[in-house]
């Protein structure tokens, strides 16, 4: 029905991983700036940490619904800024080949959860349902 906010098991769920990721995130920051800094990211000491800490704010303004458009938008706009940088399975061999194509494909169904809940977020505030 428009005008709640989704399930909050739903968010619970969602929440939990997005949480999980951003924590592993800072725990693992310079393997992950090495790792952006060879997909030649710029400024991967300030990126990389600047987008797990927009990731983990953008979580909790999803799990308490607090401004969910802008929450959903900037997990939006941090797996499609990461996603195909990170994980392009397409250039790769083997084993590393199959991982990153696992989460590609992980991060695109994290994205269009964030779709979803961008659209929800949307008839919440009274929005069309683009």
């Amino acid at each position: 029905m428009a005008g709640d906010a989704p399930s909050r098991l739903g968010r619970l769920m969602y929440s939990g991983i997005l949480a999980y990721m951003a924590i592993d995130g800072f725990r693992n920051n310079d393997k992950r700036v090495g790792i952006a800094e060879e997909k030649g990211v710029p400024m991967p000491e300030v990126m990389v940490p600047f987008s797990t800490g927009m990731l983990l704010v953008a979580n909790v303004g999803i799990l308490l619904w607090r401004f969910p458009r802008l929450a959903a938008g900037a997990v939006l706009v941090f797996f499609a800024g990461t996603t195909p940088v990170i994980h392009d399975f397409w250039d790769q061999e083997g084993g590393e080949r199959q991982g990153n194509k696992i989460n590609f494909l992980k991060n695109v169904a994290l994205m269009g959860c964030a779709v979803m809940l961008l659209d929800a977020a949307g008839e919440d505030a009274g929005g069309d349902d683009a």
